[in-house]
Parts: structure tokens; sequence; C-alpha cells
């Protein structure tokens, strides 16, 4: 490792190290008192739970860990699935000093300051350092590249933590010298290992209390695949069972403890983009129940009822169209009523509206005929107007021919004349082709005839269809 201009810094001290304690490491009292999630943080990779695929033998994980190299890791998934602790394992692996900065609290100083911390301690005593940033995604991108220099030299091995997808919220030099690693939600099996743990080892509540199997299965459920937050359920619901000087906890302490399951959902994040279109497809696919689910999910998360709305508007038109006629105006109605009277009454209206959507008939032909008709003006296909469609609304547009010969639609029986309307470049060509769903069956059979109206150009013998 190259260490040009390390040693030319003016003698100053060395920080000490400020590892974060990684489960089992606290001592006396402070052991106590800290959150039963901190005691039962893994203190080996073999004591991680979940993520089978990143602790694999030869897996990328395990060789940055086992070659000891300088590194630059970004941890990706949702929270309580690892992320932290394996930051904090591969510091005491290595024999790293373990820094940790939030990108919630920490700016473009703070950042810059920790480097040059690891730069005198690279420096001096030879000591490396695992800089942590959890929540890098939100940094900025000035902050994000305040670390690039220390990525760059190898003054420090970045672990950054994600719950957002980096390839959105990180900036395209630091991701490209980065290890990507992504993390999954806990399974049920995993949690309830957590569980087990936590209730008989003795950094945890070391058999103080026992779970009844539905007090079991209610903390799993609520968990979320978050491992923190399950620890987190469990202590207060042995408190609340303690409290009582009672040693088995119930699922009515559960219940206590927290009354709703955590949402997996995050209004800027993969969580928000995922959701929101697995309820579009749920709805254009006809499932009204997937798609009430859906709807429930952001509901509860916290979404705006108005972003909702708009997302069935677009729908109405992209995926139903003319198949109901009423699709439309039940979409706008909704989010005219979310708009006048919100939360929660608005979940009402939401719902009526993915109900009348999901179970109407469907059609994509509006979405094709725009796209065919668009598709054409962008190849160059926009021609001149015809003569006789051309505003005669001025002095001398009849000497240039403007309006001449226009056939009035209302003046002939059957309120359909035959002449071209289009330009000479796409006439005749044909965008909309009704679908064979709802009110566009009828459509297309008239449609049918009108088109064949429209095909004949040659004039009629009657001077009074002439406008």
């Amino acid at each position: 490792m190259s260490t040009d201009g390390l040693f030319d810094l003016p003698d100053a001290p060395v920080p000490p190290p400020t590892t974060r304690p990684a489960g089992g490491s606290l001592a006396g009292n402070d052991h106590a008192s800290a959150p039963l999630a901190v005691r039962m943080r893994p203190r080996t990779l073999d004591e991680l739970v979940g993520q089978e695929h990143l602790l694999a033998p030869g897996s990328p994980l395990r060789q940055v860990i086992d070659g000891d190299q300088p590194l630059t890791l970004l941890l990706w998934g949702p929270p309580g699935t690892g992320k932290t602790t394996i930051a904090s394992l591969i510091s005491r692996h290595t024999n790293r000093r373990f820094v940790e900065i939030s990108a919630v609290s920490a700016g473009v100083k703070e950042v810059r300051d920790v480097i040059a911390g690891a730069r005198r301690a690279l420096a001096q005593s030879g000591v490396e350092t695992v800089l942590f940033v959890d929540e890098v995604h939100r940094f900025s991108k000035t902050q994000q590249d305040a670390l690039l220099p220390g990525v760059e030299n190898r003054w420090v091995s970045l672990v950054g933590a994600s719950t957002e997808n980096p390839h959105f919220s990180v900036i395209s030099p630091l991701l490209s010298r980065s290890l990507l690693l992504t993390l999954g939600s806990l399974s049920d099996d995993d949690v309830a290992v957590l569980l087990d743990r936590a209730l008989t080892e003795e950094r945890g509540l070391g058999g103080e209390v026992t779970l009844t199997p539905a007090a079991t299965d209610h903390l799993v459920r609520l968990a979320g695949g978050d491992g923190r937050r399950v620890l987190t359920y469990l202590e207060a619901a042995a408190g609340a069972a303690l409290a009582q000087d009672r040693h088995e906890v119930t699922v009515e302490d559960a219940a206590l403890a927290v009354d709703r399951a955590a949402v997996r959902y995050d209004r800027q994040g993969d969580q928000h983009y995922d959701v929101i279109s697995a309820f579009i497809k749920s709805i254009r696919g006809s499932d009204v129940d997937a798609g009430l689910h859906y709807l429930a999910r952001m509901i509860e998360a916290g979404e705006d009822p108005r972003f909702i709305a708009r997302r069935l508007m677009i729908l109405a038109s992209e995926d139903i169209g003319l198949a109901d006629p009423t699709a439309l105006p039940t979409a706008v109605a909704a989010a005219q009523a979310v708009a006048l009277i919100g939360f929660p009454e608005a979940r009402l209206t939401l719902a009526q509206a993915v109900i009348a959507l999901a179970t109407a008939p469907k059609s994509n032909a509006v979405t094709r005929a725009i796209d065919a008709a668009e598709a054409d003006v962008r190849a160059g296909k926009a021609g001149a107007v015809p003569p006789a469609l051309r505003d005669a609304h001025y002095s001398g547009a009849k000497k240039l021919g403007h309006g001449h010969d226009y056939l009035y639609s209302h003046s002939d029986p059957r309120g359909v004349v035959g002449q071209q309307y289009a330009p000479d470049d796409v006439d005749g060509a044909v965008y909309y082709q009704p679908g064979e769903h709802g009110a566009e069956a009828a459509i297309a059979e008239r449609l049918d005839r009108i088109r064949a109206i429209l095909a004949d150009h040659a004039r009629p013998d009657d001077p009074a269809v002439h406008g």
C-alpha cells in the first residue's frame, strides 16, 4: 500500500478506537442496562442469523475478512438484518479501529475529520480503521464525495449501510469502488432462533422468562423479518410479565408490548416503488384482493393518499380505457374525495376505487393507440393538414383554398362523412384497435362502420353536406 504523503502530517494524538460493543463485550452494570438487542448482537460471524449466502465458505464477505485487506463494502438490506453487526465483526476479525457515523447527523466536516483521524492512525501506528456509515443513502452528493479520498487512498475501510437501492442513492464513483452485498429480511425460523437465544443465554434474559407458543408466533409475525425489532418487542413483553411477578410471557403480554406489525416500507426507497408496482399490476390483473392488500400496506405505512389516487387515475386510462368508460370518472372522483376529506376516511374512497377498477373489464387499447401515433410522428410522418380542414375564419383563407370542400358531418344523416382527415403520410393508418372486453366490444362494431365510411373519400352529390 502506498504511503506517499502520510508521514509529513503534523504530530497529533491518535484518536482511540471507537469500537462499538458487538454483544457480550459490555461490562458490569452497563451490560445489564444495555438494550436486549445490543446485548444479543453476534460476537462472531458464526453467530450471525440469516444471510447464509454471505457467510458460505469462499463468499466475498469471507474472503474480505479472511484476507484482511482494505475494502469498501456497501450493505443493502432492510432494517434489523445485520448490517451494523457485519461492520462491527469486520473490525473485530481484522483488528481494526471501528468508527461509526450516521448520515442522519454527520456533515462534510465530520466525515473529513474522521478520515483525517484514520490517516493519522495509519501513519503513526499502522492501525487501520473501519469507517461504518449508517444510512449512507441519506448523504448528499457532496458528503459522499468527501468519502472518496479516504476510500481511494485506502486510509479507511469503508462499510456503508443502506435500506435503499445504492444504484439510485449512492454516487457512481463510490459505487464503482465498492463491493455490494445484499441482505434479505430474516425468515420466521431465523427470528425464532433469535428469540430462543435471547431467552436462554446469560447475556440475554438468562432463562428468567419463557414464551408461550402463541406469544412466540405473535412476536415472530409482528417482527416483519427484523431481528432488532423482535428483541425490542421481547424485552418489552418480558418486562410486562415480570412486573406482575410472572415468568411466562403470554400472547397478551406480547400484544401489550406492540399492537401493530412492522410494515416494510420506505416512502423514498425500494419498498415505495415495489409496493406501488405490485398494487398497479394486481389491479391490472383483476385481483381485487391483492390490490386491497397492497393498498392496506401503503395506508399503514403512511403513504401519501394523493400519490395513490394519482396512480389510480393513470391506471384507469392505461389499463381499462373505454372497456369501462366509467373507470376514469371513478378514479378522478376518488382523487377529489381524497383531497377533500383526507385520512382516515379517504381509505374507504380509495378502497372503493380499487374494487371498481380491479373488477372492471381491461383494455390497453388507449395506450397502444397513442404509442403508435407518437411513433409515427417521431418518425417524421407529420405531413400537411388537408386543405379542407384548415382554418378558414380569416380574410383571404378561401383564396388559399382553406376550408374548400369541407364536408359537415352533422349534415349527413349518418353523422359521419367520407373525407380525408389525416395528412397524406398517415392517411389510412389505424392506431386505435378496441379490445373485445366490456364496452369496447360495442365500440369495435361501431368503429368498423365509421372507418368504412371514412375510407370512402368520394364526395356525395348533396350540396347541403358542404359546410
